[in-house]
């Protein structure tokens, strides 16, 4: 069967609305990248986010979670509740891109691209809107705080972002600078890994430098514990399977000539798989417990924070990826693609089925990593990600 032009534009016609929209949506990207706040901190980009919503006439409910947004957008006849999730702040980096639109905020920048998720986000809003008379059900945008480490999803989900109205679906999108523009990935199952922050203080006995024999050195047994941790992953995690343990962190000590008393380490433990976490972590304290006890030592395991794994529901996968065939017909897909990265979004895919996708954003110039000084984008991204996010949006809310 070959489509005629007129059919082909009219089922790409959110993707060719987005094109039309794109210096709506790079202006918002380039001011809000200009003007990055970090977690809990983002009130002018809320404000924003608020303004540009409440524009189009939609329902806006503002200060959840401190400084997030929602807004509901119903469509024309009954239908289910799809949520759409937006974050919106930035990290503490000093910016070294150069470019004409940096920040303007000394050790703040958005290094990680929710600048252009929250422009992408209106720009959906404003694309729905345009054509709600279309839509079988509501659309429940949520700009959120804080995704960056700080619990932003956790608080929204506390405060009731999750009720009136209790959504059916979910979908969520990250602009991917490892990946080139025309990239796009789009799994099923577990796609970002779960993960989990750790302190550990080892207890000691410190004394002169000059004499450690009569010490019970609590540096020395941070340095058997670190080393003997990296063999988890190796030698008790099977091959295929995937589990990533980072000591980030090493504290110890005041002087040269003291040997100190206490020793801390920190970390992170990241898994995609409910059985391997449990392995990973009954090895990661028998192996600390008992190589402390060895030196003389103790230790005090706490736990700082976690975040469980995102995983796509397989059904509004398959339907998200056959949208992104539609409208990117000359788009790598990637179907099998997965990340040690974590995302908080995973709260709020706990007991909602979902998707989180994908879209690569990088080109030969600008191309450094998330969370890098020098990180930027290719901006032709910007109308991809809304006209597949919308696209996806009106095709799982299609009328019968």
């Amino acid at each position: 069967m070959v489509l005629s032009p007129f059919l082909i534009n009219r089922m790409n016609k959110y993707l060719n609305e987005a094109q039309n929209l794109f210096s709506y949506t790079r202006d918002l990207r380039r001011d809000f990248h200009q003007h990055p706040e970090i977690g809990f901190q983002e009130y002018r980009t809320s404000g924003i986010v608020a303004r540009e919503l409440t524009k189009l006439g939609l329902e806006v409910s503002t200060g959840i979670a401190e400084t997030g947004v929602v807004a509901v957008l119903e469509g024309e006849t009954p239908g289910p509740t799809l949520l759409v999730r937006f974050d919106m702040d930035a990290l503490p980096i000093q910016e070294e891109t150069g470019a004409s639109y940096a920040s303007q905020t000394p050790g703040v920048m958005h290094a990680c691209g929710h600048d252009a998720h929250t422009a992408i986000g209106l720009t959906v809003a404003r694309l729905l809107n345009q054509h709600r008379d279309e839509l079988a059900g509501r659309v429940k945008l949520v700009f959120q705080p804080a995704e960056e480490g700080l619990g932003g999803a956790e608080r929204m989900v506390a405060e009731g972002v999750l009720q009136n109205p209790q959504p059916d679906m979910a979908l969520a999108l990250h602009i991917w600078n490892t990946k080139p523009l025309g990239w796009v990935g789009i799994t099923s199952g577990p796609v970002m890994a779960a993960s989990e922050r750790f302190s550990m203080e080892i207890r000691g006995s410190g004394g002169h430098a000059a004499s450690p024999h009569e010490t019970r050195d609590p540096i020395l047994a941070a340095a058997h514990i670190i080393t003997a941790l990296q063999s988890i992953v190796s030698r008790n995690v099977s091959p295929l399977d995937a589990a990533v343990l980072s000591i980030t962190q090493v504290h110890a000590g005041d002087a040269f000539n003291v040997i100190p008393s206490t020793a801390r380490l920190d970390g992170t433990i990241r898994t995609f798989k409910s059985e391997v976490r449990t392995r990973v972590f009954a090895r990661f304290h028998e192996i600390s417990t008992q190589i402390a006890q060895a030196m003389g030592c103790t230790i005090e395991l706490s736990p700082v924070g976690s975040i469980t794994a995102v995983n796509n529901h397989p059904d509004i996968t398959k339907r998200v990826f056959a949208t992104a065939k539609q409208i990117l017909p000359n788009s790598e897909i990637d179907t099998d693609y997965r990340t040690t990265g974590s995302e908080d979004m995973s709260y709020m895919m706990t007991d909602v089925p979902g998707c989180y996708f994908f879209v690569g954003s990088a080109n030969e110039q600008l191309n450094a990593p998330h969370h890098h000084p020098r990180f930027d984008f290719d901006e032709d991204v910007l109308p991809r990600a809304a006209g597949l996010m919308a696209q996806a949006v009106a095709d799982l809310l299609t009328k019968q």
